[in-house]
């Protein structure tokens, strides 16, 4: 049986047990290699070219191709001699040209592997794949460059939950490297694909890694509405913010407040459900800044306010957030108050002005929430005030809110929605 080529060790020319990577970014089977270090050679015996130390770092990737291989053959294959634990560590302490060259031949490797292999190496390549993309954007770039994106997609669609859900994983942390999101979204059928893999993956783990993949995407404004438009996008994350684990609750947040600051995206996330969802995500702690950010940007619009009112547990959700939220998620709770009384007409300021505690909440924040905080509160207390003094001629309860200065007065129609953007995509 003929070995294929890259699986032989150039020095004894046989099938490599364990192969590893030298200076000069070869790989060699690590006996032959070592053989020709202990004689005193300091030179790659390939290249001629001078080794800059000894270290040998395992190349799991090539090894993990050859078992597959060997297993598909019913070739015997012993395991590799006992490895030098402070290889790997090497390897990632050192990211020099050596592991660069080395991991751009493994990705050309496991890219031939996705496009004529097995099923089951295909499977394997993935995962491979998905492993050397999780560091580097040069590994990333690379990656992609090299053509595995489309190869990837087809596996989007397999049977084989295990490789559904490496391909997805592998696609979420390419999508990493900007220049790698126009590649995703520009491939045919990709963007339907990881829509699929959301609404019908085999696994939660590939589900809420599609989910984040949207979100990482959705940083791109002109994806936005792409990915919003796309069918059953929308309600899937809507789906996965109520149902999820809290991993998956968390990507679909993001996701969903990445798509709501697209303004043409409002009336698609009222038809999916996605208000409803982000109104329920209120009461989560892991959740709900996201969620009342989203919500913010939403009732900017008329439509948006409208939508929200309707929720019965919006306004309380709001409040309950202003009371026992973080400084950040109070932030965007007053905002959320604010712009729905700006942009829902009588009815929602009468509901947002009418619950209870509001009036005190709002001191508390004029005095100790953050400045953007102590802004919106200010401008919220004058639209209390003058509702106040439309039902009861005067101040009424007697409120007195220091929301006169320069220094707390919201000029501004919508100002900014506070959203950690420290969040940051998953690499998996």
């Amino acid at each position: 049986m003929t070995v294929p080529k890259d699986f032989c060790c150039p020095i004894s020319l046989d099938l490599m047990r364990d192969p590893v990577i030298i200076s000069t970014g070869q790989t060699y089977d690590r006996s032959s290699i070592s053989r020709w270090m202990d004689e005193g050679h300091t030179t790659c015996p390939k290249t001629g070219q001078m080794l800059a130390h000894n270290r040998l770092v395992p190349n799991r990737a090539l090894r993990n191709l050859i078992v597959q291989w060997c297993s598909a053959h019913g070739i015997p294959l012993e395991p590799p001699e006992v490895m030098d634990p402070m290889a790997e560590t090497f390897a990632s302490a050192c990211p020099s040209r050596t592991s660069h060259e080395a991991n751009r031949a493994t990705a050309t490797l496991l890219i031939q592997q996705l496009a004529n292999g097995s099923q089951a190496g295909k499977t394997v390549a993935a995962r491979e794949i998905r492993m050397l993309a999780k560091t580097g954007k040069d590994n990333r770039s690379f990656i992609a460059e090299a053509g595995a994106i489309p190869y990837l997609r087809n596996l989007l669609s397999s049977p084989s939950a295990v490789a559904q859900e490496n391909s997805v994983t592998a696609l979420l942390n390419l999508s990493i490297f900007d220049k790698n999101k126009s590649r995703i979204m520009d491939a045919e059928g990709c963007l339907g694909s990881i829509v699929d893999v959301l609404r019908f993956g085999h696994t939660t783990e590939a589900r809420e890694n599609a989910a984040a993949t949207l979100f990482s995407l959705s940083a791109v404004h002109d994806y936005k509405k792409r990915i919003a438009d796309k069918t059953g996008a929308v309600e899937a994350l809507a789906g996965l913010l109520q149902e999820g684990t809290s991993r998956g609750k968390k990507d679909a947040v993001t996701a969903l407040f990445n798509l709501s600051t697209h303004t043409e995206n409002c009336v698609r996330m009222i038809e999916a459900g996605a208000v409803t969802a982000l109104v329920g995500a209120l009461g989560n702690e892991g959740v709900s800044e996201e969620a009342a950010g989203a919500l913010a940007l939403i009732v900017r619009q008329p439509i948006g306010a409208k939508a929200v009112v309707k929720e019965e547990t919006a306004v309380a959700g709001l409040i309950g957030m202003m009371r026992c939220g973080t400084p950040r998620g109070k932030e965007n709770a007053v905002a959320a108050l604010l712009e729905l009384c700006r942009s829902g007409g009588a009815a929602a300021t009468e509901r947002v002005v009418k619950a209870p505690a509001l009036a005190g909440l709002l001191q508390t924040l004029l005095f100790t929430g953050t400045k953007r905080a102590r802004r919106k509160a200010a401008s919220l207390a004058r639209v209390f005030q003058r509702c106040e003094a439309l039902h009861y001629g005067g101040l009424g309860v007697g409120y007195a809110f220091a929301s006169n200065s320069a220094a707390t007065r919201d000029t501004s129609f919508g100002g900014d929605v506070s959203v950690p953007m420290s969040i940051s995509v998953p690499v998996l």
